[in-house]
């Protein structure tokens, strides 16, 4: 009998995971810091792409690569953001300035 390989298994749900972690990272980012968050992550995302490089584990490496990945798009999320709380759709924080 074979033995089975669950990496892929492993890999999708982690995915998974960070993604549905990311969607309210983007929501009280903008909320908080308005488009500024942004910077934090570009930050973030270089460090994890940095750091997929360097990480001997597959598993590990290829989920770095997928966090980064992650941290890129929120960027375009921020500002997809801003136009869902300009639209009345999330709640604009109040001690924001317009």
């Amino acid at each position: 009998m074979e033995k089975l390989n669950f990496a892929g298994v492993v890999v999708g749900l982690c995915t998974f995971l960070i993604i549905g972690v990311f969607h309210p990272l983007v929501i009280k980012g903008y909320y908080y810091l308005g488009l500024k968050c942004r910077w934090i992550f570009l930050a973030a995302g270089i460090v994890a792409l940095a750091a997929c490089l360097f990480v001997e584990n597959t598993i590990g490496s290829i989920l770095l690569g997928v966090t980064a990945c992650s941290c890129f798009w929120s960027i375009l999320e921020v500002n997809e953001q801003k136009k869902r709380v300009e639209r009345g759709w999330f709640p604009a924080n109040p001690k924001h300035k317009k």
